[in-house]
């Protein structure tokens, strides 16, 4: 289990189908080193998943981006919970939500994941109350991904915030 030898990096990984969805989750501890290991699980996954190879560069800058951004809200609150990076492959879209543990200051501490004031679009959502220095990062990092994926979804609540990003797979180009 992750943890258990000291001095080792933290990460784990799992594949389990349910519903008929295959899905990927990977844990990995707030450290920036970690972040080019989920870019390439991601790309990987997103290949056997359908995804089209000319967006493979996108889906793996924009995980980048996200895991990135996660890792810097986690040590710039000092917490010391995993990243989170779930990867599911659906029946026409592959969907990766990446996924922190740094609660909304504005949150009711009874909801964990409502949508943020941006509706879900990823654009200008940098959660209220996070120092300024690192709020024009936040920022930053959020429009990058938006640039990146069409479908892009940003949730905070009081258990931490989500991205969610997915990208159509080739089954439903064919389909369309």
């Amino acid at each position: 289990m992750p943890g258990d030898t000291p001095g080792a990096p933290e990460a784990y990984a799992r594949t389990f189908e349910g519903d008929g969805m295959a899905t990927v989750e990977l844990r990995f501890s707030a450290q920036p080193e970690h972040v080019r290991t989920a870019r390439l699980v991601a790309a990987a996954v997103a290949r056997r998943a359908g995804v089209d190879e000319a967006v493979l560069d996108e889906v793996r800058l924009a995980v980048g981006e996200a895991c990135s951004r996660a890792v810097g809200l986690h040590r710039s609150h000092g917490i010391t919970a995993p990243v989170s990076v779930a990867l599911t492959e659906e029946e026409k879209a592959f969907s990766i939500e990446v996924g922190d543990s740094v609660p909304d200051p504005g949150a009711d501490p009874a909801d964990s994941g409502a949508p943020d004031a941006a509706g879900g679009s990823g654009a200008g959502s940098a959660r209220p109350g996070s120092e300024a220095d690192g709020e024009g990062e936040d920022e930053m990092g959020l429009a990058v991904i938006s640039g990146l994926v069409d479908d892009v979804e940003v949730r905070s609540g009081a258990g931490g915030g989500v991205i969610r990003m997915s990208w159509p797979t080739a089954d439903a180009a064919v389909r369309s």
